[in-house]
């Protein structure tokens, strides 16, 4: 499989991953609508992008520019492999 060149195509990729999590988000408090839930929640994406982050921003631009990869399982082999 080759890498996705369209920006059209790309657009619509985020587009639905924003979709599936806004989907999930509301299922999810719809199920238990408390502000527990809605909190833990918030602070589940903050840390989930703060990981992504850090993976695929602070690596390659801080601790080692040379180190490229195409995704997060590409990475946890690479690591274990170091």
């Amino acid at each position: 499989m080759t890498d996705i060149k369209s920006p059209r195509l790309l657009y619509f990729k985020g587009a639905l991953m924003l979709i599936t999590g806004l989907l999930a988000s509301a299922v999810l408090i719809a199920e238990h609508p408390n502000f527990k839930t809605i909190v833990l929640l918030m602070v589940a994406i903050w840390g989930f992008c703060r990981a992504y982050y850090f993976a695929f921003y602070v690596i390659q631009n801080y601790i080692d520019p040379d180190f490229r990869y195409s995704g997060l399982i590409a990475f946890v082999r690479k690591q274990r492999r170091s």
